[in-house]
């Protein structure tokens, strides 16, 4: 897998941090997060960075079209694969579904290429306290979804977070 920006590799420590993957599917199946998109805002946030809904949907729209054609079918196949339906060899499946799982996780990483390579608009502010700017760009998240994120989900992704800039430090 290539190095990747610096978010990428702010996601995937991020989403190493206990509690976090099962945030990100609940907040994806049950609210409709783009997870990378998520990320995003807590990565800029781990800068301070405060996003108002309609700066996440710049974002979101950058990369609208990416994740409805390519991310989102590979994982329809991964998830579908997880079941051995076919008759076929399970081991043969399970084959396939780690090559479609490597794809989905490389279009993520591009998708994520994609939004680190955005130049932030003027509204994309500065907070200053990162851990308030994580929890404003989670706010700002769920509003431009027009959702409210499940508390503990939204908790576990706010306490990952500042779990991962005490660390850094």
């Amino acid at each position: 897998m290539p190095q990747g920006s610096p978010f990428w590799t702010f996601s995937l420590a991020l989403y190493r941090t206990p509690g976090v993957p099962g945030a990100c599917i609940a907040l994806q199946d049950e609210c409709g997060v783009d997870v990378n998109v998520l990320l995003f805002a807590l990565c800029l946030a781990s800068q301070g960075r405060a996003l108002p809904a309609s700066g996440l949907a710049q974002a979101d729209g950058a990369v609208s079209l990416w994740r409805s054609e390519a991310v989102r079918p590979l994982r329809a196949v991964r998830r579908f694969l997880r079941e051995a339906l076919l008759g076929a060899d399970a081991s043969a499946i399970a084959a396939l579904r780690d090559k479609v799982k490597a794809a989905e996780l490389e279009s993520e990483r591009l998708q994520q290429e994609a939004l680190f390579a955005l130049k932030p608009a003027a509204n994309w502010g500065v907070a200053g306290d990162p851990i308030a700017a994580a929890a404003r760009n989670m706010d700002a998240c769920a509003d431009m979804l027009g959702a409210s994120f499940p508390s503990g989900p939204r908790q576990a992704m706010l306490d990952a977070f500042g779990d991962l800039l005490s660390r850094a430090t």
